[in-house]
């Protein structure tokens, strides 16, 4: 089974727009739950311009699902997940002024790094993510450092796929196989929706987890939120 993990720094910027709290981030983290969802995933990042510090404090004294929490792991952010221990810290390396993630790590030029990132994170009993773009040389590297997961960085797949749906994923299987023969739980998340999820998950089959929060939000303008999460969880099926 793929478990679907709701990102909702969406809603979190909506609020952020006008101030107060109105739509309330904990509540619809607690609604999403209840909706059907098996995770709720947040992004900090440095500006704070959607989830805040705070907001992930908070979202850990309510959250009953797998908790995922997404960023650079810079020395604040890798501060924040020590106290919240959350079920699972996916490492991306987000520049501070990027507007959304763009690529995955280069696990071979940051092996020291992310191998004594991950070692620390593990001591504190979480598990371990890295966004990745699908490249074996990177797997082999993901899988040398330690890492539990991967997570795929799927903007080139959505990209792609109305154009040629095997050629968009073609690398992304082909790295699937070499994850699983090294041990490696596969996620994916970026762009990922409605029109495209059903096909990933079919193609690999394996897939344990997908974070969607841009498409997902957007739907449910349309659907209403507990209807969106229950045609996303269709589509896992």
């Amino acid at each position: 089974m793929t478990k679907l993990s709701v990102n909702i720094n969406k809603v979190a910027t909506l609020r952020n727009a006008r101030g107060g709290n109105n739509p309330d981030v904990i509540k619809v983290a607690q609604d999403c739950e209840r909706f059907g969802a098996q995770g709720i995933t947040v992004h900090p990042r440095p500006d704070e311009r959607h989830i805040r510090y705070q907001d992930v404090m908070d979202l850990q004294k309510v959250v009953t699902t797998e908790f995922n929490i997404e960023g650079n792991p810079n020395g604040r952010f890798l501060e924040l997940v020590k106290k919240i221990k959350p079920t699972q810290v996916t490492l991306v390396p987000d520049a501070e002024d990027v507007l959304t993630s763009d690529t995955g790590w280069d696990t071979i030029k940051y092996e020291v790094f992310l191998t004594e990132t991950i070692a620390e994170l593990k001591s504190y009993g979480m598990r371990t993510s890295i966004f990745i773009n699908p490249a074996k040389d990177l797997i082999t590297g993901a899988a040398k450092v330690g890492a539990d997961r991967i997570e795929f960085y799927t903007g080139p797949y959505a990209e792609q796929y109305s154009k040629d749906c095997e050629q968009a994923i073609e690398a992304y299987v082909e790295c699937a196989k070499l994850a699983n023969s090294l041990g490696l739980g596969i996620n994916a998340g970026h762009d990922l929706d409605l029109t495209n999820l059903q096909y990933l998950k079919h193609q690999i089959p394996a897939l344990k987890e997908v974070s969607i929060g841009h498409a997902l939000i957007c739907d449910a303008l349309y659907y209403g939120l507990e209807n969106t999460i229950q045609m996303y969880l269709r589509e896992l099926q």
